[in-house]
């Protein structure tokens, strides 16, 4: 293997840094421009560049690599050669036909994967693809850099945990070049000039997210007011899942743990003796412990049965529920037949591996979503606009994945990740040992990921 400054100067032969007067993508005005992109038509230089950054790893365990699309693919396919360490692909974006998958490969939940990236600025392509890789239930402890340009990319991803390296910063590789007189003292300085000068872009990534507050004065159906004005009393984000079968199941671990929630959510037709008398229980509960009753039906069907299973049928719905869940397959018409007083969640992301929701269906539910005055929110996985609350299925403290496709995320990375406001917690609740015990640890761990996330 080569010295990194023998690489340098073959690489930088190839063009890949220029120097002059560019517009970055960001918009920033930068003396020099850096692409890699040229390094994948030399092939012993890919070679080289491979053992280069692998070399950066060698204290490292990973059992995949993948690299951040599109320049990085090339690396990690060298790199994927070299160590024999399996490649898997991260999209861009969805493919419209197929799978429609983010990630290609093959690989299993709980496997831990190095990244791969030829240039970090922002670290905003990096956040991307972190997120749509731990959505598959992979862990990432290490991404590996060519070239870092210094602009706050790496101290982002270092304060939110992750291991990075770099094989250049720009200073460095401007130094090398002066040194080897590919680089004017003019030239030198003005490259300083302008990485002294120019600001840090991580501010711009870790803005802050609204606070329940700020929230509620965005809001304007009465359903939405509720749910965060009850949060802001109980200092609770929790919504509980309560997925078993009868109703003296449901009523017991309503009482138990209704001091800790926001809402209890139900599968209504998975009860096996459903009656009135049920109902009345249920909503003396809640109204004594104070949380909404959130039913979870998954409405997708066209405007006139929606209505039909809404209103009429064994369960009566829009009797009893304050808040409901509904699919936006069928379009905007098939939402306008709820009545007002029921807030909609409705469907843009599911939490399931291999969902369709993909980011093309996700961005139409959400234009859906903003322009009917009855839907409050939307169930998903990523962040929405500040006018819609964000309703987080899929969370656990002990788990990321079980044997049915259902993929787990923890209270402080979905708040921080997604700027969640409600995390919706299932068997981590009701299959415990001590429902009360639980509901109270994820109350306490949803507030406190809520409070460092509005402070940060």
């Amino acid at each position: 293997m080569i010295s990194k400054e023998e690489f340098l100067l073959k690489a930088y032969k190839l063009g890949i840094i220029k120097f002059g007067n560019f517009t970055l993508k960001s918009g920033i005005q930068s003396p020099f421009y850096v692409d890699l992109r040229p390094i994948a038509s030399d092939p012993e230089l890919l070679k080289e560049l491979s053992q280069q950054l692998l070399n950066l790893l060698k204290k490292s365990c990973y059992d995949l690599i993948c690299g951040v699309p599109y320049a990085a693919l090339p690396m990690a396919t060298a790199m994927s050669l070299d160590s024999g360490t399996p490649l898997i692909i991260k999209r861009k974006e969805s493919k419209g036909y197929g799978t429609k998958k983010m990630l290609e490969g093959i690989f299993k939940s709980g496997q831990t994967c190095v990244l791969v990236e030829d240039v970090i600025t922002s670290g905003k392509s990096l956040i991307e693809t972190i997120e749509e890789v731990e959505k598959e239930g992979l862990r990432i402890k290490d991404i590996v850099v060519v070239l870092d340009r210094e602009q706050g990319g790496v101290y982002l991803l270092k304060e939110k945990g992750y291991n990075v390296y770099n094989l250049f910063t720009i200073e460095e590789v401007v130094d090398l070049l002066y040194k080897n007189n590919l680089l004017s003292q003019e030239e030198l300085q003005n490259i300083k000039n302008f990485l002294k000068s120019t600001p840090i872009v991580t501010a711009q990534v870790k803005s802050s997210r609204l606070t329940y507050e700020e929230k509620a004065a965005l809001q304007s159906h009465p359903a939405a007011k509720k749910i965060l004005e009850i949060a802001i009393k109980k200092k609770s984000n929790l919504i509980a899942s309560l997925d078993v079968s009868t109703t003296q199941e449901v009523l017991q671990l309503a009482e138990t743990i209704g001091d800790t929630i926001v809402a209890v959510k139900l599968h209504t037709d998975i009860i096996k003796d459903f009656s009135e008398e049920y109902v009345i229980k249920l909503k003396s509960i809640a109204n004594k412990k104070n949380f909404l009753l959130f039913e979870d039906r998954k409405f997708g069907d066209i405007g006139n049965t929606q209505q039909m299973q809404f209103e009429g049928g064994l369960y009566k719905i829009s009797d009893w529920a304050d808040l409901i869940t509904s699919h936006v397959i069928a379009g905007e018409d098939s939402l306008k037949i709820f009545d007002s007083k029921v807030g909609i969640i409705t469907i843009a992301e599911m939490s399931s591996s291999a969902t369709l929701t993909d980011e093309n269906y996700k961005k139409r539910a959400i234009e859906i979503s903003e322009n009917i005055s009855n839907v409050i929110g939307c169930v998903a996985q990523s962040k929405l606009p500040s006018s819609l609350l964000l309703f987080t299925p899929g969370v656990n403290l002990n788990s990321i994945k079980d044997k049915k496709g259902q993929n787990f995320n923890t209270p402080e990375k979905v708040f921080d990740k997604n700027h969640t406001d409600f995390i919706i917690v299932g068997r981590g609740i009701y299959k415990s040992t001590d429902p009360k015990k639980e509901a109270l640890k994820y109350q306490k761990s949803g507030w406190e990921a809520y409070l460092k996330n509005i402070s940060i």
